[in-house]
């Protein structure tokens, strides 16, 4: 089994640095958990188990979870086993994701499929889904009827993120439902989960539930905007990508719904199959740098953003609190 990457220090806007150093030992303890469940006795399923988790990453989630949990009664066991649930259930969806954009690098490593192959991906990260409902099993069993409907939600947006919007539905709001599903939905339970095992109250827990599924949307939304906005090189991977896919994000919701004549060439350019056009998906992308609706984007990202923080005004002030409202902008600040 690969050595778990060490957390990076944190730096967390809001965060005094007890609770900051109250995260970076949680995170810690969620980094120890999780090294020890993806081990195997089989050293090649230990290996491709181990891949991604060794390769490091945000850790969003847990942070969140762990964040979420200082609101009540602190971090403790029950919440380290949580975050690190919710995190393995994400490190599984991205197996899953990596075979189906074919992608050759995660994380700045090679993704399991081109390290390994497709077939060994999607096993493993079945196997990895099963490791998150074992470690959530011990939890009671609201926690696995969470763990459940956060599945199946996140495999309805995957799968409705990969069909066109249906006739007679606004693309807008069909858009932000799936990101709600396959981004926003895991998310919320990360926050919902931190609240429950600190025993936080039923409204809290509640809170935090939109406020973690508000953020998870937010986050794909400036995901959205720099896969645009980005020169080549700077976000770290290739503009352009939703284009390729053909995915329609909000940006080009937007421009596809302007009425503008010296939009033409544009709207042509949507139209095509973009998979294979490396010079068409170029022009597409400076037209879309330069076209109102990607301003409406990102004005529409930092509305969901502040949406979150919003939900947290009733709350006593906090440190957790401080840093929590801190939090949305960070996520979207990249888009600015």
């Amino acid at each position: 089994m690969t050595t778990q990457t060490t957390p990076p220090m944190l730096s967390i806007p809001g965060a005094t640095p007890g609770l900051t150093a109250r995260l970076e030992d949680g995170l810690s303890r969620v980094d120890a958990f999780l090294e020890e469940v993806v081990d195997h006795d089989d050293p090649f399923i230990a290996q491709a188990s181990g891949h991604l988790a060794a390769a490091g990453g945000k850790r969003f989630r847990p942070l969140l979870t762990l964040l979420a949990a200082e609101l009540a009664g602190g971090i403790n066991d029950a919440v380290v086993r949580a975050a690190a649930g919710v995190e393995l259930t994400h490190l599984a969806s991205l197996y899953h994701d990596d075979v189906m954009d074919q992608a050759d690098v995660r994380r700045g490593v090679p993704s399991v499929n081109a390290a390994f192959d497709n077939s060994t991906a999607i096993l493993v990260g079945d196997l990895l889904f099963g490791k998150a409902s074992e470690i959530i099993a011990h939890l009671g069993a609201e926690a696995v009827l969470i763990q459940a409907r956060t599945f199946i939600r996140l495999c309805a947006g995957q799968i409705r993120d990969d069909r066109p919007c249906p006739p007679g539905v606004d693309p807008v709001d069909y858009y932000l439902s799936v990101l709600a599903d396959k981004t926003g939905a895991l998310i919320a339970t990360a926050g919902r989960y931190g609240v429950m095992f600190s025993g936080g109250s039923p409204a809290l827990v509640e809170i935090m539930r939109s406020y973690g599924e508000k953020i998870g949307i937010a986050f794909q939304l400036a995901d959205d905007v720099i896969d645009i906005a980005s020169e080549s090189g700077e976000s770290g991977k290739t503009p352009g990508t939703d284009l390729r896919e053909g995915v329609d994000t909000l940006a080009v919701i937007r421009a596809r719904g302007s009425r503008d004549p010296a939009d033409a060439r544009l709207h042509d350019l949507l139209a095509r199959d973009l998979s294979r056009d490396d010079a068409a998906v170029e022009e597409a992308l400076a037209l879309l740098r330069v076209h109102p609706g990607l301003v409406m984007a990102r004005e529409e990202t930092f509305a969901v953003a502040r949406d979150a923080q919003r939900l947290l005004d009733p709350l006593p002030d906090s440190s957790a609190k401080a840093a929590l409202q801190a939090l949305p902008m960070s996520v979207v600040d990249r888009v600015g």
